[in-house]
């Protein structure tokens, strides 16, 4: 699971810790000051790099990496 994450840029693992704690595109795009759009394109690619189906997969992922608990 690490090695999926450590893929990811910082700006990849800051939105998945933001997705992993329940937040909406659009509140971490207010807390990184980026678009919700732009979010979405971090999120895409994220699941991208860490070969996951889905939101759920990339949040189980982070946590067996320890990213978010």
């Amino acid at each position: 699971a690490q090695s999926r994450v450590r893929k990811l840029t910082r700006r990849e693992r800051e939105v998945l810790a933001g997705v992993a704690t329940g937040l909406s595109n659009r509140m971490i795009g207010d807390r990184l000051a980026i678009s919700p759009r732009t979010v979405e394109i971090h999120r895409a690619n994220m699941l991208n790099k860490m070969g996951a189906n889905h939101t759920a997969e990339a949040i189980r992922i982070a946590i067996e990496a320890s990213l978010v608990s």
